[in-house]
């Protein structure tokens, strides 16, 4: 691997780190995983805002199902 190769693995790390932190802040409750795949998607285009609409209606779905479950018990 070479220097600037590595200086760039490092700078997207700090990056995502960074990210991280503020996500925490605003208390999105995404990992630093999820939180990577979102900034993939959108560095590849996709709509942040549509994308933000999804992860909503998961975890609104999410919600629904566990009560579901609960219920069913």
């Amino acid at each position: 691997m070479s220097s600037r190769e590595s200086d760039r693995i490092n700078s997207a790390q700090q990056t995502l780190d960074i990210l991280f932190d503020i996500s925490q802040l605003l208390n999105t409750k995404l990992d630093k995983e999820t939180l990577a795949t979102c900034v993939g998607l959108i560095e590849s285009g996709v709509n942040p805002e549509a994308l933000a609409a999804v992860i909503q209606e998961l975890r609104r779905e999410s919600v629904t199902l566990n009560v579901q479950a609960a219920n069913a018990r």
